[in-house]
């Protein structure tokens, strides 16, 4: 009988906080060293905080473009929610604009947009219970993904994870931080291994950060001693999140994924992608077809402000890879698991 899990021993960290008046944002710029939260009055605060990464991780940043949605309404007249529609459309816009990659993004505003449009004199009201129910399923959501992945992973196992894809970067618990929460409960996972995540480090800064909040033991390591890890033994599974699932199964995630299901595959370990549905995009056939957002060459410069690069050398500083189905042998998601993923078993979980 698998072992129940201890949600408020392994769940104790919440990003997003609503008070019925403001958003507030744990800004992730400031962790491990400062837990901070920023209070965001309007929506153009939000999209900020997005953009600025006060806020980061797919599940999160459609959370709180969600609630962003309720605090613009809050500057609006109008006598129902297709009235309203018309009048918050540039304000989800730039919401849409703050962070292109993540299609939680792009799904929370249309969500919000379509509940607005059916909405009679109470818009305001629906639009906040929305936001809320978004936020409400994205947490069941994460509680079930973890059940799921971690029954794939033989007991003693060691895992290495990439990037934040924790209670962070979601509404608590997290994506492929879930299924390590859970496979730690359960005594599936044995060792638990984080890499940095350069240039924003959110492996080192956030992920085993994170861990160590519920008592797990994480060893972090550089992310170019990742495949130098994977040949020792010490891992059977990559498990990571995702910031768009395609159709056929070829996954955008934070740039570096793609490397590790490659050096996964040659030493013969398995790559599991954890996502809720709403990350998965039916209507991009391919990876090719992602837009594949790049923030400023100057992260890449320096570290904590101070320059470590000569003057004149440039940079390239894409934030995302994508990752071929052919590499990945399990997405999770609420609905299901998608194993050896291509176009017909996405068609047969998630339809057409």
């Amino acid at each position: 009988m698998t072992e129940a899990i201890d949600y408020a021993r392994y769940d104790r960290i919440r990003p997003i906080r609503w008070n019925g008046e403001s958003l507030e944002l744990l800004d992730q710029r400031k962790l491990p060293f400062v837990e901070e939260y920023m209070r965001c009055a309007g929506s153009d605060a939000v999209a900020m905080a997005i953009r600025e990464l006060v806020v980061r991780g797919a599940p999160a940043i459609g959370i709180a473009a969600a609630w962003g949605v309720v605090l613009a309404a809050r500057t609006v007249e109008a006598a129902d929610g297709a009235a309203a529609a018309a009048v918050l459309e540039p304000a989800l816009q730039r919401l849409n604009a703050a962070r292109p990659t993540a299609v939680n993004l792009a799904w929370a505003l249309a969500r919000m947009r379509a509940a607005l449009l059916i909405a009679g004199d109470d818009w305001r009201a629906v639009l906040e219970r929305e936001a809320q129910a978004i936020e409400t399923e994205d947490l069941a959501a994460n509680r079930r993904m973890g059940e799921l992945g971690a029954a794939l992973i033989a007991p003693g196992s060691g895992v290495l994870t990439h990037c934040n894809t924790g209670s962070l970067a979601t509404a608590g618990f997290g994506t492929a931080l879930g299924v390590i929460r859970a496979g730690v409960a359960q005594g599936r996972i044995g060792k638990v291994f984080a890499d940095e995540t350069r240039p924003w480090m959110q492996g080192s800064r956030l992920t085993v950060w994170e861990l160590q909040q519920d008592g797990i033991d994480a060893t972090l390591i550089a992310d170019s001693a990742a495949s130098h890890l994977l040949k020792n033994g010490e891992v059977e599974w990559v498990v990571v999140g995702a910031d768009r699932i395609c159709a056929n199964g070829d996954v955008a995630n934070k740039i570096g994924t793609y490397q590790l299901a490659i050096s996964a595959r040659f030493h013969g370990k398995k790559v599991m992608v954890v996502a809720p549905s709403s990350t998965v995009d039916m209507a991009t056939p391919s990876g090719d077809a992602i837009e594949i957002e790049e923030r400023d060459p100057g992260e890449l410069l320096g570290v904590n402000g101070g320059r470590t690069v000569a003057e004149g050398v440039r940079a390239w500083n894409p934030v995302f890879d994508v990752t071929p189905a052919a590499l990945i042998d399990a997405i999770v998601t609420e609905k299901g698991v998608v194993e050896r993923p291509d176009a017909e078993a996405m068609r047969a979980l998630f339809g057409g």
